[in-house]
């Protein structure tokens, strides 16, 4: 019982202290950490978009608390036009438009594929929530999975041997219909699991990075 008692404290020393952990998986290495997306050293940054790819920070399309609210404020504040006419010249986003929604009163009317990246920069934009009609973020869990095959081979197509970083994706204030007690250590072990799936190979010294908020508690010693 002793040595039972001394082994969990450590492992929840451990636990607790751990500010990151790299796994091995298809000969790719993933970093989980905890940082800041913005301030993370890689080649490109991930930042989850609706499926309208909307700029409207005002709290009612996005939240400026949000990380989708935070880029566009802060790379694009005085220039939201310039970000709408980068967004419509990607020439690989036209392809994955899914319909127009003409009724839409607020926002962007053309919905794209969950998952479809459009690169600006060294940032990779991506279509990750649903909008219902009154402008809320949600997703059926089987359109997260979906979703996420799909930004993987997104990712294949565009990191051509270079870091890629992304936050949880889904953490916040996506709702999941079904799902509505989804923790962040659930999601992030879909991620992971998802990537596993895809077979994306990041050769050395390429990697994933998935970046973990201070605020968000997470055992990474047992993603071991």
């Amino acid at each position: 019982m002793f040595v039972f008692v001394i082994l969990y404290v450590g492992i929840w020393i451990h636990s607790n202290v751990c500010h990151s952990i790299r796994l091995k998986i298809n000969t790719s290495e993933v970093e989980v950490k905890v940082g800041d997306i913005f301030s993370e050293q890689s080649d490109f940054k991930v930042i989850p978009f609706n499926e309208y790819f909307d700029t409207l920070v005002d709290d009612t399309v996005i939240a400026k608390s949000t990380l989708n609210g935070k880029y566009i404020n802060n790379l694009f504040k005085d220039k939201i036009e310039e970000l709408d006419n980068k967004i419509l010249a990607d020439a690989h986003l036209s392809k994955a438009v899914i319909l127009e929604n003409k009724d839409r009163p607020i926002g962007k009317k053309i919905k794209y594929r969950l998952g479809t990246i459009c690169a600006i920069d060294d940032y990779l934009l991506t279509a990750l929530t649903r909008f219902d009609a009154d402008n809320r973020a949600y997703l059926e869990i089987h359109d997260y999975i979906n979703c996420l095959l799909n930004f993987w081979n997104e990712i294949d197509r565009i990191y051509a041997g270079k870091t890629v970083a992304l936050p949880i994706l889904g953490s916040g204030i996506t709702r999941f219909k079904g799902y509505e007690n989804i923790s962040d250590q659930e999601l992030l072990e879909l991620i992971i699991l998802m990537f596993k799936v895809s077979r994306v190979k990041f050769t050395y010294p390429s990697k994933v990075k998935i970046i973990v908020y201070k605020e968000k508690v997470i055992r990474l010693i047992f993603l071991n």
